[in-house]
C-alpha cells in the first residue's frame, strides 16, 4: 500500500470548521489510512526526516513560526508524539512547553497571559502540551470558572489564534482521541511496568470518573474553536505509532505549503579567501 497522501489525512481527521461535531462519531482506533503497523513506522521516520529538514530552512528562513497545539486525556500520547514526530528535528529550532495548574502569578493576570508567553518566535516550531484549552476543558468540568465566563472564552480563543496566524504563526491543533477502554489499559501500565510506574498520577483516576463531561467538554471546543484559520485535527490515539504517523503527515503538509527556499545572502566563492 502507498503512503496516504497529506490531503488524505488532513481531510480525514480535520473537524471541519462551521459545520456540526460528533466526538462520538469519530473512532479511536481508526486505522483506515495506516492498515499495516510495520509500513507505518516506515513512513513516519520519513516524515520525521523530512520535517527535520524543513524545519532547518524555516530557521534559516526566520519569517515565520509553527505552533503545535496538542491536547487529550491523559496517555493519549502527547509526549509520546513529541518524542516521535521530532526525533530528528534539531532541538536548536524547537521548544516545548507543558502547561500544568498556572501558579500564583499566573492566577495574577488574564488566563492567556502565559499561553502568550510560550508562543515560539519566528524559525522556531513551538509545542504546548497542553494548553490555552485547558480552560474550557478541566476548567469547565472541575467547575473552576463560572459558566459564563467559560462561555466567553471559546470566541476569546478563536481571536487569539487568529492574530497568531495573522502574524505569521501557524498553529496546528491535534486532540489526541484515545479510547476509555485503551486509556484504562495504559493507566494500568503506569502501575505494573517499572519504566512507566514514576507516570502514574491517581489524580488521572479522578479525571476518569469524569469522562462523560470531558467528551462533552472536548467535543464543545472542537466544535466552537475549529476555524479557518487554526482548525481541529481529532487523531486516533488508540495506536501510537498510526497516531504519530497521522501527525506527521499534517505537520510536514504545512511546512511545505510555506514553499520555503534557502535564502541567499550573496556571498560568492571568489569574494573570500580561504588560504
Amino acid at each position: 500500500m502507498s503512503k496516504p497522501s497529506i490531503s488524505e489525512v488532513r481531510a480525514r481527521f480535520i473537524a471541519q470548521p462551521g459545520e456540526p461535531f460528533d466526538l462520538s462519531a469519530r473512532n479511536s482506533g481508526d486505522r483506515a489510512l495506516f492498515p499495516d503497523k510495520g509500513e507505518t513506522k516506515d513512513w513516519l521516520e520519513d516524515d520525521a526526516e523530512a520535517i527535520d529538514e524543513l524545519q532547518d530552512m524555516l530557521y534559516a528562513v526566520r519569517d515565520r513560526a509553527v505552533l503545535v497545539v496538542l491536547q487529550g486525556m491523559d496517555t493519549s500520547g502527547k509526549g509520546g508524539v513529541i518524542r516521535h514526530v521530532f526525533a530528528r528535528t534539531s532541538p536548536l529550532g524547537m521548544q516545548v512547553q507543558a502547561f500544568k495548574a498556572p501558579s500564583k502569578e499566573e492566577l495574577a493576570h488574564d488566563y492567556l497571559w502565559r499561553i502568550h508567553k510560550a508562543v515560539p518566535g519566528k524559525g522556531t516550531i513551538g509545542i504546548f502540551d497542553r494548553s490555552h484549552y485547558e480552560d474550557v476543558l478541566v476548567v469547565k468540568v472541575r467547575g473552576f470558572a463560572p459558566a459564563d465566563v467559560i462561555e466567553e472564552r471559546y470566541e476569546q480563543i478563536n481571536q487569539f489564534e487568529k492574530y497568531l496566524t495573522e502574524n505569521g504563526i501557524t498553529v496546528l491543533k491535534f486532540m489526541l482521541h484515545v479510547g476509555h477502554e485503551e486509556q484504562g489499559e495504559r493507566l494500568k501500565e503506569r502501575i505494573t511496568e517499572a519504566h512507566k510506574r514514576w507516570k502514574f498520577n491517581p489524580g488521572d483516576l479522578e479525571d476518569r470518573k469524569l469522562w462523560p463531561d470531558f467528551m462533552d467538554a472536548y467535543e464543545t471546543m472542537i466544535q466552537r474553536c475549529s476555524t479557518p484559520w487554526a482548525p481541529w485535527h481529532v487523531i486516533p490515539a488508540d495506536s501510537r505509532p498510526r497516531r504519530n504517523a497521522a501527525v506527521a503527515r499534517i505537520v510536514r503538509g504545512a511546512l511545505e505549503d510555506m514553499d520555503m527556499s534557502w535564502p541567499d545572502p550573496g556571498h560568492k566563492l571568489e569574494d573570500y579567501d580561504f588560504s
